[in-house]
């Protein structure tokens, strides 16, 4: 138990507040904080929140938080942290908190798990060609179809799995992916043969890893020299029948290219991310036979926020108890993450 109880004020949607805690939750957050349950700010300017915001020391945001900019701050003359029950905090905390020396806290080490969980999920199904079997056992009824000698290419032994970044989300693939009987390769500038090779995967380029891959999965972050990192020359060096898996950012692809790639049925793909991000109700890729879309669920989902809740509150303990964050974002880190 703290020794005390900060002073905080929660940030984000209202309406997503119950998703966040439950009953069980909210009263763990209220052990180790003081602050009103029923004062959500959605809008720092409100009267009723600026005066909230005057004695918080610390924040507690979640999705939809507004951005935490120089006037907040100003407003905020006690402020000490921030503690994000969510992933990235880009959109979050601006230069203002740097400069001020505001700590900041992320629960993106929490959601990453059902990210990485989703991702497995969807290298075993898709290797199984389980969208195609789907369709085809549907249109046949129950009629033998000799399955074994028309999916003959399917299947997950021995199938090589090319994941593009060594992100937190990647690391917890391959960790996921070692006890199956599959060929791990790894894209990732930043990490070294010897690195790779301790993550138990081989270091290839990225030209190769879509060249060699039954599965090639995303999870770099978004950046300048990301975009559109899969392009249509590479998805052109993809073998036939491969899939692509994109959990991370639309971005990472050239949607035309992809687009067209898919209607030509060569290659399938698993896509819960898209630029733009909510696609127009005519895209082909919502009819697609060999396209799986997901509107962005691949992260936390229902019961799954309550792990990055449990996290937030983890982080105030530790704080209120004097101790350093466990998932600290630093500012000199943002350049490579997501």
């Amino acid at each position: 138990m703290p020794v005390r109880r900060p002073r905080a004020l929660l940030a984000m949607v209202p309406e997503l507040l119950p998703r966040l805690l439950d009953d069980a939750t909210a009263r763990r957050l209220l052990a180790v904080a003081e602050l009103d349950l029923e004062m959500v700010a959605d809008d720092f300017g409100r009267p009723e929140v600026a005066a909230a915001l005057a004695e918080a020391e610390i924040l507690l945001t979640f999705w939809g938080s507004p951005a935490i900019d120089a006037a907040v701050l100003a407003a905020a003359p006690r402020l000490q942290a921030v503690v994000h029950a969510a992933g990235s905090v880009k959109h979050l905390v601006t230069e203002a908190c740097w400069e001020r020396g505001i700590a900041v806290s992320s629960a993106a080490q929490a959601n990453s798990l059902p990210v990485a969980e989703y991702t497995v999920a969807m290298v075993l199904l898709s290797n199984k060609r389980v969208m195609q079997l789907r369709d085809e056992y549907r249109s046949v009824r129950g009629v033998e179809h000799a399955w074994h000698l028309r999916y003959g290419h399917a299947g997950n032994y021995r199938r090589t799995v090319g994941i593009v970044g060594a992100s937190r989300i990647g690391r917890r693939v391959i960790e996921l992916l070692r006890p199956y009987d599959l060929e791990l390769a790894l894209y990732d500038p930043y990490v070294s043969n010897d690195q790779a090779g301790a993550l138990g995967v081989r270091s290839v380029g990225l030209d190769e890893l879509c060249r060699i891959s039954d599965v090639v999965s995303l999870h770099a972050p978004a950046l300048p020299e990301t975009r559109s990192m899969i392009d249509r020359r590479r998805l052109a060096l993809m073998r036939d029948g491969a899939t692509l898996i994109n959990t991370a950012r639309g971005s990472l692809v050239d949607s035309t290219a992809l687009t067209e790639e898919l209607a030509t049925g060569r290659i399938q793909a698993v896509i819960d991310v898209t630029e733009p991000e909510v696609l127009p109700a005519d895209s082909p890729l919502y009819d697609l036979p060999n396209v799986l879309l997901t509107p962005h669920i691949a992260g936390s989902l229902g019961n799954e926020l309550h792990r990055m809740a449990d996290s937030a509150i983890e982080e105030i303990t530790r704080y209120a108890s004097g101790l350093p964050f466990l998932h600290e974002v630093r500012r000199e880190e943002l350049d490579r993450t997501a």
